[in-house]
């Protein structure tokens, strides 16, 4: 095997799938990217069995052929090239030569045929969406997702696949966070699968946006999103994601309206003298206002008036400042409303002008 490429063109496939591959790895060979020369094509393939990242790109100068190179040092060495460099790397026995000006360097690889290879995807569901769709549902829910928590189906995102629309959502017990996208090409009936939270951060750090059309594969146990120059594939979650829509709340009759770059502002302002631990601050609403306060045990408080279009009077609720910060920067509009029932329900913080991003926190008792 051997191939010569523009340092820049080799560069951009290796970052995509090196942070795949697990600095703690239990095979020898998951430290490993399977490197493979085919019909004018290089495809570099990494995976810690839970996560596989394939990226493509064609050469001109190649020699067919197949083998495993350490990921994380190929990486860096290509990446520390300067710019401009033509890099080619070739195959003597045992050891990979990386030759580039007047660098070279010997790594010792292992054989193709001992890489892990995921489960072949016998897709039962196929649907097609704009990349810069899926990123955007990403960015919007995957803040959300649980952290190693012992209800291991929180740990990673619900794709909620319907009739004619993708849904995401993710929560954590104390607040969720929903994001919806029409599909032009429906499908049958409707499908509910979780990808676990390292499958999503590669995915969210996979996609670039753009018209670029991807292909969603769901099998039984993967999930597989294809572009042109990479195929991604994450196993799922084996579980039951709780029934989100119940916690949405319903007759949160009581709301308030008000500019979310100004409510942002205002919150980290707070957030500065709230309880480090319960990172608390307490909402007041009344006729056109918003007051926010929050206080901390050495007796230092914050105060914040905000403008707000609203009726209610003489409601107080508490909340973690970080979720709703959170929340409003994954918000989009200009204006944002806040529905609210009573001091012991759950908020509903959406867009003015949009129901497609949607937000649900639970309060706090200050």
């Amino acid at each position: 095997m051997r191939f010569s490429l523009q340092r820049e063109v080799l560069l951009k496939p290796l970052a995509q799938v090196v942070n795949v591959v697990e600095r703690r790895h239990t095979l020898p060979v998951l430290a490993n990217l399977l490197v493979r020369i085919q019909a004018g094509v290089l495809s570099m393939t990494g995976t810690d069995l839970e996560v596989e990242m394939v990226a493509r790109t064609s050469v001109d100068d190649a020699v067919d052929g197949e083998i495993t190179i350490p990921a994380r040092k190929f990486f860096e060495i290509v990446r520390s090239l300067p710019d401009g460099s033509r890099v080619t790397v070739s195959q003597s026995g045992d050891k990979v030569g990386v030759q580039a000006g007047r660098s070279r360097f010997s790594l010792s690889s292992l054989s193709a045929n001992d890489f892990p290879a995921l489960d072949e995807v016998d897709a039962s569901e196929r649907v097609t969406i704009p990349e810069a769709a899926l990123k955007e549902l990403l960015e919007r829910t995957a803040f959300a997702m649980a952290q190693q928590d012992v209800r291991y189906y929180l740990n990673g995102l619900l794709f909620d696949l319907r009739e004619n629309a993708l849904r995401c959502v993710a929560t954590d017990g104390h607040r969720l966070a929903l994001c919806e996208t029409a599909l032009e090409t429906g499908h049958g009936g409707r499908r509910q699968i979780i990808v676990p939270r390292k499958g999503v951060q590669e995915l969210q750090r996979l996609l670039e946006g753009g018209d670029r059309q991807l292909e969603l594969e769901v099998g039984k146990g993967h999930l597989r999103i294809k572009r042109d120059d990479v195929t991604f594939t994450s196993k799922l979650i084996d579980g039951k994601f709780p029934d989100y829509e119940a916690v949405i709340p319903i007759g949160a009759d009581r709301e308030v309206k008000v500019d979310r770059e100004a409510l942002r502002a205002a919150l980290q302002r707070a957030a500065i003298l709230s309880n480090e631990k319960y990172r608390g601050v307490r909402l007041e609403v009344m006729p056109n206002l918003l007051k926010i306060s929050a206080h901390n045990p050495e007796q230092e408080e914050a105060q914040e008036d905000v403008e707000a279009e609203t009726a209610v009077d003489g409601l107080a609720i508490g909340f973690n400042v970080t979720y709703l910060l959170e929340a409003l920067t994954a918000l989009r509009d200009e204006y944002v409303v806040i529905q609210m029932r009573d001091a012991n329900s759950s908020a509903l913080v959406r867009g003015a002008e949009s129901q497609h991003a949607r937000h649900v926190v639970m309060p706090l008792r200050l």
